[in-house]
Protein backbone atom coordinates (compact mmCIF):
# COMPACT_ATOMS: atom_id res chain seq x y z
CA UNK A 1 0.00 0.00 0.00
CA UNK A 2 1.30 3.66 -0.52
CA UNK A 3 -0.38 6.43 0.09
CA UNK A 4 0.87 9.91 -0.16
CA UNK A 5 -1.31 12.44 1.73
CA UNK A 6 1.37 15.22 1.52
CA UNK A 7 0.40 17.05 -1.67
CA UNK A 8 0.83 20.54 0.18
CA UNK A 9 4.50 19.77 0.17
CA UNK A 10 4.22 18.46 -3.28
CA UNK A 11 2.05 17.78 -6.05
CA UNK A 12 3.06 15.06 -8.14
CA UNK A 13 3.69 16.19 -11.19
CA UNK A 14 0.99 16.10 -14.58
CA UNK A 15 1.91 13.62 -17.04
CA UNK A 16 0.69 17.23 -19.33
CA UNK A 17 3.57 19.14 -17.40
CA UNK A 18 5.86 16.19 -17.47
CA UNK A 19 5.51 16.17 -21.67
CA UNK A 20 4.93 19.88 -22.28
CA UNK A 21 8.67 20.05 -21.00
CA UNK A 22 10.05 17.83 -22.87
CA UNK A 23 8.75 18.72 -25.67
CA UNK A 24 10.28 22.12 -25.15
CA UNK A 25 13.62 20.74 -23.94
CA UNK A 26 14.03 19.29 -27.35
CA UNK A 27 14.04 22.97 -28.77
CA UNK A 28 17.73 23.89 -29.07
CA UNK A 29 18.44 27.48 -28.81
CA UNK A 30 18.74 30.60 -25.91
CA UNK A 31 16.10 32.51 -25.60
CA UNK A 32 17.95 35.76 -25.53
CA UNK A 33 19.47 35.00 -28.76
CA UNK A 34 18.56 36.66 -32.00
CA UNK A 35 18.95 33.55 -34.06
CA UNK A 36 15.95 31.69 -35.85
CA UNK A 37 16.57 29.08 -32.97
CA UNK A 38 16.57 31.47 -29.80
CA UNK A 39 13.68 32.66 -31.69
CA UNK A 40 11.93 29.71 -31.42
CA UNK A 41 12.72 29.09 -27.61
CA UNK A 42 11.76 32.97 -27.17
CA UNK A 43 8.32 32.03 -28.37
CA UNK A 44 7.64 29.73 -26.42
CA UNK A 45 8.77 31.25 -23.59
CA UNK A 46 6.83 34.41 -23.94
CA UNK A 47 3.70 31.71 -25.01
CA UNK A 48 4.07 30.05 -21.76
CA UNK A 49 4.44 33.70 -19.93
CA UNK A 50 1.49 34.66 -21.69
CA UNK A 51 -0.54 31.39 -20.22
CA UNK A 52 0.74 31.76 -16.56
CA UNK A 53 -0.72 35.37 -16.58
CA UNK A 54 -3.63 34.28 -17.95
CA UNK A 55 -4.53 31.61 -14.81
CA UNK A 56 -3.05 34.34 -12.33
CA UNK A 57 -5.13 37.32 -13.84
CA UNK A 58 -2.45 39.32 -14.52
CA UNK A 59 -0.55 40.89 -17.57
CA UNK A 60 2.28 38.93 -19.03
CA UNK A 61 4.98 41.58 -18.46
CA UNK A 62 4.31 41.09 -14.79
CA UNK A 63 5.02 37.39 -14.55
CA UNK A 64 9.54 37.07 -13.80
CA UNK A 65 9.67 33.18 -14.15
CA UNK A 66 12.01 32.08 -10.85
CA UNK A 67 13.70 29.02 -9.52
CA UNK A 68 11.01 28.77 -6.95
CA UNK A 69 8.17 30.26 -4.29
CA UNK A 70 11.41 30.48 -1.88
CA UNK A 71 13.49 32.70 -4.34
CA UNK A 72 10.36 34.58 -5.47
CA UNK A 73 9.51 35.75 -1.89
CA UNK A 74 13.28 36.50 -1.30
CA UNK A 75 12.94 38.60 -4.42
CA UNK A 76 10.24 40.25 -3.83
CA UNK A 77 10.72 40.94 0.01
CA UNK A 78 14.34 42.38 -0.13
CA UNK A 79 13.37 43.72 -3.74
CA UNK A 80 10.81 45.97 -2.36
CA UNK A 81 12.97 46.88 0.49
CA UNK A 82 15.36 48.04 -1.02
CA UNK A 83 13.35 50.00 -3.25
CA UNK A 84 11.35 51.35 0.05
CA UNK A 85 10.74 55.25 0.64
CA UNK A 86 13.72 57.05 2.28
CA UNK A 87 13.29 57.17 6.39
CA UNK A 88 10.76 53.45 6.40
CA UNK A 89 12.29 50.57 8.08
CA UNK A 90 9.56 48.89 9.15
CA UNK A 91 8.14 45.53 7.53
CA UNK A 92 4.50 44.21 8.48
CA UNK A 93 4.95 40.73 9.60
CA UNK A 94 1.73 38.32 10.52
CA UNK A 95 2.58 35.55 12.91
CA UNK A 96 2.75 32.49 11.18
CA UNK A 97 4.50 33.44 7.71
CA UNK A 98 6.40 30.67 5.68
CA UNK A 99 9.78 30.20 7.00
CA UNK A 100 10.74 32.00 2.97
CA UNK A 101 9.30 34.80 4.39
CA UNK A 102 10.20 34.90 8.36
CA UNK A 103 14.17 33.63 7.50
CA UNK A 104 14.21 36.63 4.78
CA UNK A 105 12.51 39.33 7.25
CA UNK A 106 15.31 38.07 10.06
CA UNK A 107 18.60 38.90 7.39
CA UNK A 108 16.88 42.33 6.49
CA UNK A 109 16.72 43.10 10.25
CA UNK A 110 20.24 41.88 11.21
CA UNK A 111 21.75 42.67 8.30
CA UNK A 112 19.82 45.79 6.56
CA UNK A 113 18.26 47.52 10.18
CA UNK A 114 14.76 46.46 9.10
CA UNK A 115 12.12 46.58 11.84
CA UNK A 116 9.53 43.81 11.96
CA UNK A 117 5.96 44.61 13.01
CA UNK A 118 4.31 41.50 13.82
CA UNK A 119 0.52 40.93 13.70
CA UNK A 120 -1.31 38.24 15.79
CA UNK A 121 -3.45 35.30 14.23
CA UNK A 122 -6.34 34.51 15.62
CA UNK A 123 -7.28 31.02 17.26
CA UNK A 124 -8.19 29.69 13.56
CA UNK A 125 -4.78 31.41 12.06
CA UNK A 126 -6.30 34.19 10.37
CA UNK A 127 -4.59 37.69 10.04
CA UNK A 128 -6.92 39.72 11.01
CA UNK A 129 -7.55 42.76 8.69
CA UNK A 130 -7.83 45.46 11.60
CA UNK A 131 -4.72 43.93 13.54
CA UNK A 132 -3.04 44.09 9.69
CA UNK A 133 -4.23 47.90 9.04
CA UNK A 134 -3.44 49.22 12.37
CA UNK A 135 0.09 48.34 11.93
CA UNK A 136 0.48 49.63 8.63
CA UNK A 137 1.51 53.36 9.02
CA UNK A 138 4.82 54.42 7.76
CA UNK A 139 5.51 50.99 6.84
CA UNK A 140 8.32 50.27 4.16
CA UNK A 141 6.07 47.06 3.23
CA UNK A 142 3.91 44.20 4.12
CA UNK A 143 3.53 40.83 3.32
CA UNK A 144 0.96 38.42 4.14
CA UNK A 145 -0.24 34.65 2.91
CA UNK A 146 -2.91 33.89 1.02
CA UNK A 147 -3.27 30.52 2.89
CA UNK A 148 -1.28 29.48 5.70
CA UNK A 149 0.74 26.45 4.54
CA UNK A 150 0.48 24.82 7.44
CA UNK A 151 -3.35 24.90 8.93
CA UNK A 152 -4.97 25.81 5.67
CA UNK A 153 -6.80 28.90 7.04
CA UNK A 154 -7.30 31.15 3.86
CA UNK A 155 -7.15 34.71 4.58
CA UNK A 156 -8.74 37.63 3.16
CA UNK A 157 -6.20 38.80 0.75
CA UNK A 158 -8.73 41.55 -1.29
CA UNK A 159 -9.30 42.85 2.44
CA UNK A 160 -5.52 42.74 3.10
CA UNK A 161 -4.55 44.27 -0.45
CA UNK A 162 -7.44 46.56 0.59
CA UNK A 163 -6.18 48.35 3.60
CA UNK A 164 -2.34 48.45 2.17
CA UNK A 165 -3.04 50.38 -0.48
CA UNK A 166 -5.49 52.73 1.98
CA UNK A 167 -2.04 53.36 4.26
CA UNK A 168 0.29 53.67 0.56
CA UNK A 169 2.29 50.47 1.75
CA UNK A 170 4.01 48.07 -1.05
CA UNK A 171 1.97 44.51 -0.22
CA UNK A 172 3.81 41.05 -1.12
CA UNK A 173 1.49 38.08 -1.19
CA UNK A 174 2.81 34.67 -0.73
CA UNK A 175 0.34 32.47 -2.82
CA UNK A 176 2.16 29.62 -2.70
CA UNK A 177 -0.21 27.62 -1.26
CA UNK A 178 -2.88 29.05 -2.72
CA UNK A 179 -2.64 29.44 -6.25
CA UNK A 180 -4.75 26.38 -8.35
CA UNK A 181 -6.53 25.31 -5.19
CA UNK A 182 -8.91 28.71 -4.20
CA UNK A 183 -9.24 31.55 -6.25
CA UNK A 184 -6.50 33.92 -7.23
CA UNK A 185 -6.58 37.12 -9.18
CA UNK A 186 -3.80 39.04 -9.01
CA UNK A 187 -5.35 41.83 -11.21
CA UNK A 188 -8.77 41.83 -9.25
CA UNK A 189 -6.83 42.32 -5.97
CA UNK A 190 -4.45 44.82 -7.06
CA UNK A 191 -6.71 47.37 -8.82
CA UNK A 192 -9.79 46.38 -6.82
CA UNK A 193 -7.81 48.45 -3.85
CA UNK A 194 -7.74 52.30 -4.13
CA UNK A 195 -4.65 54.11 -4.36
CA UNK A 196 -1.29 54.06 -6.64
CA UNK A 197 0.74 51.86 -3.81
CA UNK A 198 -0.68 48.26 -2.82
CA UNK A 199 -0.56 44.93 -3.67
CA UNK A 200 3.44 44.72 -5.56
CA UNK A 201 4.10 41.43 -5.85
CA UNK A 202 2.49 37.96 -5.67
CA UNK A 203 4.78 34.61 -4.98
CA UNK A 204 4.15 31.21 -7.13
CA UNK A 205 5.31 28.03 -7.14
CA UNK A 206 4.73 25.34 -10.09
CA UNK A 207 5.21 22.16 -7.83
CA UNK A 208 2.13 23.19 -5.63
CA UNK A 209 0.19 22.62 -8.78
CA UNK A 210 1.51 19.60 -10.44
CA UNK A 211 4.81 21.91 -12.55
CA UNK A 212 8.22 20.72 -11.94
CA UNK A 213 10.28 21.44 -8.94
CA UNK A 214 12.73 24.07 -9.15
CA UNK A 215 10.12 26.13 -10.91
CA UNK A 216 8.24 29.44 -9.50
CA UNK A 217 7.06 33.26 -10.59
CA UNK A 218 7.05 36.28 -8.83
CA UNK A 219 4.34 38.70 -10.13
CA UNK A 220 5.29 42.59 -10.03
CA UNK A 221 3.08 45.19 -10.63
CA UNK A 222 3.56 47.38 -13.32
CA UNK A 223 4.02 50.33 -10.90
CA UNK A 224 6.66 48.26 -8.49
CA UNK A 225 10.20 48.63 -9.14
CA UNK A 226 11.73 46.65 -7.16
CA UNK A 227 15.66 46.15 -6.89
CA UNK A 228 16.35 42.94 -8.56
CA UNK A 229 18.59 40.21 -6.93
CA UNK A 230 20.33 39.04 -9.56
CA UNK A 231 22.26 41.37 -12.23
CA UNK A 232 23.68 40.48 -15.72
CA UNK A 233 21.44 40.35 -18.79
CA UNK A 234 18.86 42.50 -17.79
CA UNK A 235 15.90 39.57 -18.87
CA UNK A 236 12.10 39.82 -17.48
CA UNK A 237 12.20 43.95 -17.14
CA UNK A 238 15.47 43.41 -15.52
CA UNK A 239 13.99 42.17 -12.52
CA UNK A 240 15.67 38.74 -12.45
CA UNK A 241 18.74 38.48 -15.61
CA UNK A 242 19.94 35.11 -16.60
CA UNK A 243 19.67 32.68 -19.26
CA UNK A 244 15.44 31.66 -18.60
CA UNK A 245 14.21 28.01 -17.73
CA UNK A 246 12.13 27.85 -21.24
CA UNK A 247 10.81 24.00 -20.47
CA UNK A 248 10.30 24.64 -17.06
CA UNK A 249 8.55 27.98 -17.60
CA UNK A 250 5.92 26.29 -20.20
CA UNK A 251 5.87 22.75 -17.88
CA UNK A 252 4.40 25.34 -15.04
CA UNK A 253 2.01 27.38 -17.39
CA UNK A 254 0.47 24.15 -18.54
CA UNK A 255 0.10 22.87 -14.81
CA UNK A 256 -1.36 26.03 -13.88
CA UNK A 257 -3.94 25.98 -16.63
CA UNK A 258 -5.02 23.24 -15.60
CA UNK A 259 -5.55 23.84 -11.84
CA UNK A 260 -7.43 26.89 -12.79
CA UNK A 261 -9.53 24.88 -14.96
CA UNK A 262 -10.35 22.43 -12.71
CA UNK A 263 -10.44 24.07 -10.00
CA UNK A 264 -13.87 24.56 -9.07
CA UNK A 265 -14.64 20.53 -9.20
CA UNK A 266 -11.67 19.63 -8.06
CA UNK A 267 -11.82 21.76 -4.73
CA UNK A 268 -15.62 20.27 -4.36
CA UNK A 269 -14.03 17.03 -4.57
CA UNK A 270 -11.30 17.38 -2.54
CA UNK A 271 -13.03 19.26 0.71
CA UNK A 272 -15.41 16.15 0.29
CA UNK A 273 -12.81 13.70 0.96
CA UNK A 274 -11.23 15.89 3.42
CA UNK A 275 -14.33 16.48 5.31
CA UNK A 276 -14.81 12.88 5.09
CA UNK A 277 -11.09 12.84 6.72
CA UNK A 278 -11.95 14.65 9.67
CA UNK A 279 -14.88 13.59 10.46
CA UNK A 280 -13.67 9.85 10.63
CA UNK A 281 -10.11 11.31 12.60
CA UNK A 282 -12.33 12.59 15.31
CA UNK A 283 -14.70 9.82 15.51
CA UNK A 284 -12.19 7.13 15.58
CA UNK A 285 -8.95 8.80 17.62
CA UNK A 286 -10.33 9.96 21.08
CA UNK A 287 -9.13 13.40 22.16
CA UNK A 288 -7.81 14.73 18.40
CA UNK A 289 -8.29 18.11 17.67
CA UNK A 290 -9.02 19.91 14.24
CA UNK A 291 -6.48 23.18 14.32
CA UNK A 292 -7.17 25.79 11.58
CA UNK A 293 -10.85 27.64 10.75
CA UNK A 294 -13.50 25.24 10.11
CA UNK A 295 -15.16 26.28 7.05
CA UNK A 296 -12.64 28.96 5.28
CA UNK A 297 -9.72 26.78 4.69
CA UNK A 298 -7.97 25.24 1.99
CA UNK A 299 -9.80 22.20 0.13
CA UNK A 300 -7.24 19.45 0.62
CA UNK A 301 -6.06 20.41 4.34
CA UNK A 302 -6.79 18.61 7.60
CA UNK A 303 -4.57 20.16 9.90
CA UNK A 304 -4.74 17.67 13.34
CA UNK A 305 -3.62 17.94 17.24
CA UNK A 306 -3.43 14.41 18.49
CA UNK A 307 -2.60 15.37 22.30
CA UNK A 308 -0.04 12.94 23.78
CA UNK A 309 1.14 11.87 20.39
CA UNK A 310 4.31 13.21 18.76
CA UNK A 311 3.99 14.32 15.74
CA UNK A 312 7.37 12.95 14.41
CA UNK A 313 6.43 9.82 15.84
CA UNK A 314 3.16 9.65 14.04
CA UNK A 315 4.95 10.02 10.51
CA UNK A 316 7.24 7.24 11.47
CA UNK A 317 4.41 5.27 12.49
CA UNK A 318 2.12 5.95 9.49
CA UNK A 319 5.15 6.11 7.17
CA UNK A 320 6.33 2.03 8.18
CA UNK A 321 2.30 1.25 6.39
CA UNK A 322 2.99 3.42 3.61
CA UNK A 323 1.37 6.43 4.38
CA UNK A 324 3.26 9.97 3.77
CA UNK A 325 2.20 12.61 5.73
CA UNK A 326 4.39 15.85 7.43
CA UNK A 327 4.24 17.39 10.93
CA UNK A 328 4.10 20.58 9.39
CA UNK A 329 7.11 21.79 11.95
CA UNK A 330 10.21 23.64 11.00
CA UNK A 331 13.16 21.36 11.33
CA UNK A 332 16.36 23.43 11.99
CA UNK A 333 19.78 22.08 11.71
CA UNK A 334 17.91 18.75 12.29
CA UNK A 335 16.47 18.90 15.36
CA UNK A 336 12.79 19.28 15.07
CA UNK A 337 11.12 22.09 16.74
CA UNK A 338 7.30 23.22 17.55
CA UNK A 339 5.06 24.67 14.78
CA UNK A 340 5.66 28.37 14.93
CA UNK A 341 2.60 28.26 13.40
CA UNK A 342 0.80 26.28 16.45
CA UNK A 343 2.37 28.69 18.75
CA UNK A 344 1.25 31.45 16.71
CA UNK A 345 -2.72 30.69 17.37
CA UNK A 346 -1.83 30.27 21.02
CA UNK A 347 -0.82 26.44 21.76
CA UNK A 348 0.98 25.29 24.08
CA UNK A 349 4.74 24.27 22.95
CA UNK A 350 4.24 20.62 23.71
CA UNK A 351 0.79 20.42 21.71
CA UNK A 352 2.89 22.45 18.60
CA UNK A 353 4.89 18.91 18.53
CA UNK A 354 1.86 17.56 18.77
CA UNK A 355 0.36 17.69 15.12
CA UNK A 356 0.20 16.31 11.63
CA UNK A 357 -0.98 17.89 8.69
CA UNK A 358 -2.63 15.70 6.15
CA UNK A 359 -3.06 17.19 2.30
CA UNK A 360 -5.09 15.48 -0.25
CA UNK A 361 -5.05 16.57 -3.66
CA UNK A 362 -5.66 15.35 -7.12
CA UNK A 363 -4.60 12.26 -6.82
CA UNK A 364 -6.60 11.49 -3.84
CA UNK A 365 -8.97 9.03 -3.29
CA UNK A 366 -11.97 7.79 -1.03
CA UNK A 367 -9.54 4.68 -0.53
CA UNK A 368 -6.74 6.91 0.78
CA UNK A 369 -9.01 7.87 3.30
CA UNK A 370 -10.20 4.82 4.17
CA UNK A 371 -6.95 3.62 4.66
CA UNK A 372 -5.88 6.72 6.59
CA UNK A 373 -8.67 6.21 9.27
CA UNK A 374 -7.19 2.51 9.38
CA UNK A 375 -4.01 2.70 10.57
CA UNK A 376 -4.03 6.12 12.46
CA UNK A 377 -6.07 4.95 16.08
CA UNK A 378 -3.20 2.19 16.54
CA UNK A 379 -0.50 4.51 15.17
CA UNK A 380 -1.82 7.38 17.65
CA UNK A 381 -2.43 4.79 20.71
CA UNK A 382 1.15 3.69 20.12
CA UNK A 383 2.32 7.30 19.84
CA UNK A 384 0.57 8.13 23.06
CA UNK A 385 2.18 4.81 25.15
CA UNK A 386 5.69 6.19 23.89
CA UNK A 387 5.09 9.42 24.70
CA UNK A 388 3.93 8.17 28.44
CA UNK A 389 7.04 6.12 28.28
CA UNK A 390 9.37 9.21 27.35
CA UNK A 391 10.70 12.54 29.16
CA UNK A 392 8.45 15.50 28.78
CA UNK A 393 10.03 17.53 25.85
CA UNK A 394 8.07 20.66 26.47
Amino acid sequence: MSVYLDHAAGEPLRPEAREAWVEAAAVVGNASSIHHAGQDARRLLEDARERLAAAVRCDPPEVVFTSGGTEAVGGALKGLWWSRPSGSDAIVLPDGEHHATLDTVEWLRAHEGAHPRPVALDDVGRIPVAGFEAVLEGAALATALVANNEVGTVNDAPALAAVAASRGVALHLDAVAAFGHVPVSFREWRDGAAGTTGLAAMSLSAHKVGGPVGVGALVVARAADPVPLIHGGGQQRGLRAGTQDVPGAVAFAVAAELAVAELDAEAGRIAVLRDQLIGGVIGSVPGAILLGDPDRRLPGNVHMLFPGAVGETLLFLLDQQGIAVSTGSACQAGVPEPSHVVLAIGRAADEARQVLRLTLGRTSTDADVAAVLEALPGAVERARAAGARSPSRA
